[in-house]
């Protein structure tokens, strides 16, 4: 028996929606040519992505790939997570944090 897999298909998209419980919805897009005017359209496709760890957030560039069947609507699965979302709130709270922490270090000397 050959145990070797299929190729699957892989994507990089954006994490628009958190679904639930190891759920989320991946926007992916893509250019598409007009039939009869050739003018190049930008289209999108959402899918339903299995994130077990629950590690993506809203806004995260993720890379996915096909997969079987999870549930009613998920076939896809997420792989890593390639670039994070800013949170802006947490975000200036280290800065202002790190800036303190660099004054007070820059006055006892």
């Amino acid at each position: 028996m050959d145990t070797t897999r299929n190729s699957r298909k892989e994507l990089t998209g954006i994490v628009t929606s958190i679904s639930g419980d190891k759920s989320i919805k991946v926007t992916y897009g893509y250019k598409n040519l007009h039939p009869r005017y050739r003018k190049v359209i930008n289209r999108k496709t959402v899918v339903h992505v299995h994130d077990e760890k629950n590690d993506a957030r809203i806004g995260d560039r993720v890379e996915i790939m096909e997969t079987r069947p999870i549930s009613r609507m998920k076939r896809w699965r997420l792989v890593k997570v390639i670039d994070r979302a800013p949170v802006y709130g947490q975000t200036v709270d280290a800065d202002v944090e790190a800036a303190e922490a660099a004054k007070v270090g820059t006055e006892e000397e």
